[in-house]
């Protein structure tokens, strides 16, 4: 039987006979006496091998990286001077007098150790990697959230309830993946892309307060915060309103950070409106951790000279605004060349700047050769406005406001996480929570020439907006919001609607009528019909709180059997070929593409 985890061999063991199960992390020959530092999920303990001990010492010579193994041995202090201050175990080493070689190793793909390991390497060698010691803390970490998250909701009443993996198939802003039916012949299951509508019947049923952590499913492209496949904390409440709403679950990522990291969140978060965010920041996420933001100039430019700022100042739907960067005007042709093809990525043509180098002088103290096409009015309330300070510069973004907002909003993030940022005092270290609320219930699709909801249809609208639904669904807000944390999304949610009469009058503003809305989604609008309660929730994305607890860069660092960017498992080669038996049994005939033959990557 082992005597305790190999990592957590201390002291309180001193003159002990242990018993331990692990792996050959490493092993010395130091001529005469072999080192063995073994490991297990706890960390490491150094074995001590002597020859005068001719059984242990002969299989410690056969011993090799990665082989299992059992040891008993006495612990002992190390010798003074040889103390491993980095290890919980430093203070001690076991002298071995039995060991036993549970199973040998081949010579692994890969040194664990190895911190320069591509990342298809990684993925490729899974079962290796998850033995490396950052991967093994990042999955007890999930493990510890996931537990702490479970005894919060639990002491706040909320249980747990599953919900379908096989389900219908209905739109929810990305691609289904599908699985096909072999008793139903064409038909198809669809995986999940969140419990949505199950969980608004589970309110309808009585269940007042549930939750899942739970597997979701999007065909969707795929990057860093991303993957086919992600862990949900699904929450739902009946009979409580948004902002009570919003103080259970903020309650719950306090605990969740306090407990597990012993971290003190603010308390109790900012609140922003979307308008605020998208104004300030050009972002529904702001990370406020950069003090850097927007100023509007679109009234400003609309008579001046230069042409890029006119035509946006006065073309509906764009927008002209400035980023002042304090002590920006140290920044050289080169690197301010750099930001303008950084920003070309987000659609921006150009990126227009002026150097301050002495306000008290207006325009003959502005560097930059678009300041002669811009009029001394125009120049005076800029300065004004921004706050601009000798030495700064001013960045400007002028084009449709997507455009802006997405370019803008990167290269304030760009500047403020970069070393100059830092250096300047533009960033600040730490964790910094957010509410973002009053989304709007529609955005206008130009594909389509509708509106589509901004999250689904069944969010609720502000109290007093319902009019809004049939005489300008673009002025209507929704009971939703975001928990953001730090640049990221880690939870969103809303008020759901309810009651018959406005629920029809979302389904008009988008244009589904009476047919399609029971297609799509008739189970839940019947189960609506049977008293359905007030009720509203939020999810969460567990992966990425984890992802920004353990400060791993990607999401895949914190799940054990990740896909790639391109949504392939390296470890199983998934998605692969299938027989054909397999296709005839699901009615199914596979017809040959040019992409489907050309070899994977």
């Amino acid at each position: 039987m082992r005597t305790c985890y190999t990592g957590e061999v201390c002291l309180d063991h001193l003159d002990q006979t242990v018993t331990l199960f692990g792996w050959v992390h490493r092993r010395r020959d130091h001529g005469g006496v072999i080192f063995i530092d073994m490991r297990d999920r706890a960390g490491l303990a150094q074995i001590v091998f002597d020859p005068d001990n001719a059984a242990a010492f002969e299989i410690a010579e056969r011993l090799r990286n990665e082989f299992c193994i059992r040891i008993t041995g006495l612990v002992r202090r190390r010798p003074e001077g040889t103390v491993n201050t980095d290890l919980a175990s430093g203070e001690i080493e076991i002298l071995c007098r039995e060991v036993e070689i549970l199973n040998p190793s081949v010579t692994p793909a890969f040194q664990l150790d190895d911190e320069n390991l591509s990342e298809t390497t990684r993925l490729t060698h899974r079962v290796l990697d998850l033995r490396r010691d950052q991967m093994q803390r990042n999955l007890m970490l999930r493990y510890r959230v996931s537990m702490a998250v479970r005894r919060y909701l639990d002491a706040q009443g909320f249980i747990d309830i599953e919900t379908p993996m096989l389900t219908k198939s209905t739109p929810e802003g990305a691609r289904d993946y599908l699985v096909p039916s072999r008793v139903h012949a064409g038909e198809f299951f669809a995986l999940p892309q969140s419990p949505q509508l199950f969980k608004q019947m589970l309110m309808v049923a009585g269940f007042d307060r549930y939750y899942q952590i739970t597997k979701c499913f999007r065909d969707e492209d795929l990057r860093a915060d991303r993957q086919p496949e992600f862990t949900q904390i699904d929450c739902e409440t009946s009979f409580l309103g948004e902002e009570e709403i919003r103080d259970i679950f903020e309650g719950m990522i306090r605990q969740v950070f306090e407990s597990v990291q012993g971290v003190e969140l603010p308390s109790p978060f900012p609140i922003m409106t979307f308008e605020e965010a998208m104004r300030r920041f050009g972002s529904d996420k702001p990370d406020m951790r950069v003090k850097l933001e927007f100023t509007d100039l679109g009234d400003v430019m609309q008579d001046v000279e230069f042409k890029v700022f006119a035509q946006a100042a006065t073309a509906p739907g764009s927008r002209v605004v400035a980023l002042r960067v304090p002590g920006g005007g140290e920044l050289s042709r080169s690197e301010i060349d750099a930001y303008t093809k950084y920003v070309g990525i987000y659609g921006a043509k150009g990126l227009a700047w002026i150097k301050v180098n002495e306000v008290a002088k207006g325009r003959d103290g502005l560097q930059s050769p678009i300041v002669k096409n811009i009029h001394d009015a125009a120049l005076t309330e800029m300065l004004k406005r921004t706050g601009a300070q000798d030495g700064d510069i001013l960045f400007f973004g002028a084009d449709r406001a997507k455009v802006v907002n997405d370019a803008m909003g990167a290269l304030r993030l760009k500047i403020g996480h970069s070393e100059f940022g830092q250096a300047k005092g533009l960033f600040e270290p730490g964790w910094k929570p957010l509410w973002v609320v009053d989304f709007p219930m529609f955005e206008f699709d130009e594909d389509s020439g509708r509106y589509v909801a901004l999250h689904h249809p069944f969010t609720s609208p502000k109290d007093g907006h319902e009019d809004y639904l049939s005489t300008d669904p673009a002025q209507a807000l929704s009971k939703a919001y975001d928990m953001v944390l730090n640049g990221w999304e880690i939870g969103g949610g809303s008020v759901r609607i309810h009651r018959e009469e406005v629920q029809s009058k979302v389904f008009r503003a988008l244009k589904i009528d009476e047919q399609e809305a029971q297609q799509k989604f008739g189970f839940l609008l019947d189960a609506l019909q049977y008293g359905a309660p007030p009720h509203g929730g939020i999810a969460f994305g567990l992966d990425r709180i984890v992802t920004m607890m353990s400060g791993a860069e990607s999401i895949r660092d914190v799940i054990a059997f990740p896909k790639t960017q391109r949504a392939q498992c390296l470890l199983t080669q998934a998605p692969s070929p299938v027989d054909e038996k397999q296709l005839r049994e699901l009615h199914i005939r596979v017809r040959q593409t040019e992409a489907a033959t050309q070899p994977k990557p």
